[in-house]
């Protein structure tokens, strides 16, 4: 009879038969994972950066991603799981290979740094979104090829609920590389260190009016709609934001992803405020995207790394 080795004995080969067929079925019956919204594992994790006490450090966003190109960085975007990134559908383009920069709040760390750098695996645009002219479901999910070890430094933020909102007024920060100054389009200042911004919810009626007033489009055509949020800090030159970067509210001590940057004119009209993708909107979405196939976030490495050793045992005669 053949046998298996595996380092603890010798096991006959009809085991792996049986085996493998139960260790599958085992993982089908295991509930989804769950992000942020009623899994045990993300509970304990999302949304509770690690921050020095008397806060004299600089602050850490270790959510904070930066989504690249050849190196170059191109957005921001927010980690919420082990393997998944949310970011702005209108960052991507069809012929490109991106990666992902996390851990570190240098735009350019050294070689000896912390930060990590992770290929993207997929990517997942928002089936509503209908460019850049209209900007509506603004929003891309981000597989990474391998999945992060959370740290101090790497953490995910918690996703909303589907019923989640937020007061007109609610302080929020908005975080990212961009623009340090901008006289024009082709004249703009990427910042080295990580930026931050205290903003707060705008009523959406008073963005749409703001956005109006020099449009062409008529007012009965709403430029804000219901699955937008916008941000502003009241006349403040606003730079800082990346698109497809976070918009974080500490609600009950935990950080919670409200929206993701769509778009903005802060830079060159300090009174527009930001528009951001309302993350409420696309939760449910985002779960069916995440848990298609997916493995609790607890076990995903471990299981599949057991299950690759499994298949790989040596047959002896």
């Amino acid at each position: 009879m053949a046998s298996l080795s595996c380092g603890l004995g010798t096991w006959p080969g009809s085991l792996r038969h049986w085996l493998l067929p139960c260790f599958v079925t085992l993982l089908l019956l295991l509930p989804p994972s769950n992000l942020g919204d009623g899994g045990d594992h993300n509970q304990t994790v999302c949304g509770k950066p690690w921050w020095p006490d008397d806060m004299k450090e600089i602050r850490r966003w270790p959510w904070e991603v930066s989504l690249r190109i050849e190196n170059k960085h191109v957005c921001g975007g927010a980690l919420i799981d082990l393997i998944w990134v949310i970011s702005a559908a209108h960052c991507f383009q069809s012929n490109k290979e991106y990666s992902v920069m996390l851990g570190s709040s240098k735009l350019q760390p050294n070689s000896s740094s912390r930060a990590l750098k992770i290929p993207v695996g997929d990517i997942i645009v928002h089936p509503k979104y209908w460019g850049r002219n209209f900007m509506r479901s603004d929003i891309a999910l981000v597989r990474l090829k391998t999945p992060v070890t959370f740290n101090k430094y790497v953490q995910p933020i918690c996703l909303p609920k589907h019923n989640f909102s937020l007061k007109v007024g609610t302080q929020c920060w908005v975080t990212g590389w961009g623009k340090t100054k901008q006289h024009s389009s082709d004249n703009l200042t990427l910042a080295a260190e990580l930026q931050e911004a205290k903003v707060f919810i705008m009523d959406n009626k008073r963005c749409d009016h703001i956005f109006h007033q020099k449009s062409f489009y008529p007012r009965v055509f709403h430029l804000i709609r219901r699955n937008m949020i916008c941000a502003t800090n009241y006349g403040e030159n606003l730079c800082y934001g990346d698109p497809g970067g976070p918009l974080a509210c500490e609600i009950d001590g935990r950080w919670t992803l409200a929206g993701v940057l769509s778009w903005e004119k802060a830079c060159i009209k300090p009174q527009s405020p930001g528009v951001y993708t309302r993350l409420a909107k696309y939760t449910r979405w985002i779960k069916e995207q995440t848990n298609n196939g997916a493995l609790p976030g607890p076990c995903r490495a471990s299981c599949l790394l057991f299950l690759s050793w499994l298949l790989q045992l040596p047959v002896h005669p």
